[in-house]
């Protein structure tokens, strides 16, 4: 079995690769950048990129880019890929997903690789825990995080315990297959998760409320509007409203998934000056 890991450079990819290579399993790492040490060039954007980075693959961890997933699927097939595991999104999950540009994308990739011959594994995660890293610069300028909505819920899951859901549903083809909803082990409001980072760097993490159209003028630059309209959407909805949990994690890893706490400790210098 040699599975090629796309998306070398992202956290999940990252933890899964050091999972196979302690099974002794053949993996290949696939990043679009070229000056990524280790890795084949694929980009998931181009499609000539395909046929080296596909050679001799039977298994893929993806992620989810849309632009060229036909390509990419047609070249799969073509190469003798039998399995496809994709990192998708809950967000697919929700109403009018195929409208929403949190979830459109995700969908679309789904719908593609469904559509084939090919085995697909659906990993469904919540919010990472990790886009609490975009709090980190105003917390280390000593600027209070503004928030639209601090009272909105999450279901923050650990990077690490998504990689090891891709390395069990990769390894063990009784797994395989099938959809997963995969989240943390709380549902969490903003304002409760600077509060738990907080306690683990010793000091209190000042937050302040903004209006929704405060929020997304700050943002507008490097969140395009209607992603930030999504966004504000779905962040109104969770408001007060705890989210769905599930033990997905657990069932796929053998243990409960990690908490936010131990996501903070694990990321803690990522946000001390």
């Amino acid at each position: 079995m040699s599975i090629l890991v796309t998306g070398a450079r992202g956290a999940v990819a990252r933890g899964l690769a050091p999972l196979l290579a302690a099974r002794g399993i053949p993996h290949r790492l696939a990043s679009r950048a070229l000056d990524t040490p280790g890795t084949v060039h694929c980009d998931l954007g181009d499609p000539s990129t395909f046929p080296g980075a596909l050679a001799g693959i039977r298994s893929v961890f993806l992620y989810a880019e849309v632009s060229a997933i036909e390509a990419f699927v047609n070249e799969a097939v073509s190469a003798g890929v039998e399995h496809v595991v994709l990192l998708s999104s809950s967000s697919v999950l929700g109403p009018g997903a195929a409208g929403s540009p949190l979830a459109a994308a995700h969908l679309a990739v789904e719908e593609a690789l469904e559509a084939s011959p090919l085995r697909t594994t659906l990993l469904r995660p919540g919010a990472f825990a990790r886009n609490a890293l975009g709090w980190a610069r105003s917390l280390k300028s000593g600027r209070p995080i503004r928030l639209p909505y601090p009272g909105s819920h999450g279901d923050p899951v650990h990077e690490a315990d998504l990689a090891e859901a891709a390395s069990a549903v990769l390894t063990d083809p009784a797994l395989g297959g099938r959809a997963y909803h995969l989240t943390g082990p709380q549902s969490l409001t903003f304002a409760t998760q600077l509060a738990i980072l907080g306690g683990v760097l010793g000091a209190p993490v000042p937050f302040e409320s903004v209006t929704p159209q405060e929020w997304k003028s700050e943002v507008d630059g490097y969140i395009p509007g209607p992603y930030a309209d999504a966004l504000l959407g779905y962040w109104a909805t969770a408001d007060g409203l705890p989210v769905e949990i599930t033990d997905t994690v657990e069932h796929l890893t053998g243990h409960p998934a990690r908490s936010f706490d131990t996501w903070a400790r694990d990321h803690a210098d990522a946000f001390r000056g």
